[in-house]
């Protein structure tokens, strides 16, 4: 499994307009795609006041070639959206994971 991970800081006054917009909007796009079998929205934990809050969503694939194919015909799209809709008002890097086991 292949895990695409985006932790993003959102500033406090759009937090929660942010959230309807991941719930509501981003997230059922991400999964329209067709190229992740899960997408999980995190929040993190810190207790340093960073003049906001940070979250993470991991969309899950089954391949790195599912990923790549995203990265090539869906993301530039969604990415453009979260830019036109708050711009600087939040900050977001990206992580690549790979699975190696999971125990349960």
């Amino acid at each position: 499994m292949f895990i695409h991970n985006v932790t993003t800081h959102v500033e406090v006054s759009i937090e929660s307009q942010w959230m309807d917009w991941m719930r509501d909007e981003y997230l059922p796009k991400m999964m329209k795609t067709g190229k992740f079998i899960k997408v999980v929205l995190f929040k993190v934990i810190t207790e340093e006041d960073m003049g906001g809050s940070s979250y993470a969503t991991q969309h899950h694939c089954n391949s790195h070639d599912d990923f790549e194919r995203y990265l090539a015909e869906d993301a530039p799209m969604l990415r453009n959206q979260a830019v036109e809709k708050f711009g600087e008002r939040i900050l977001s890097f990206n992580t690549e994971l790979e699975q190696i086991t999971a125990l349960k």
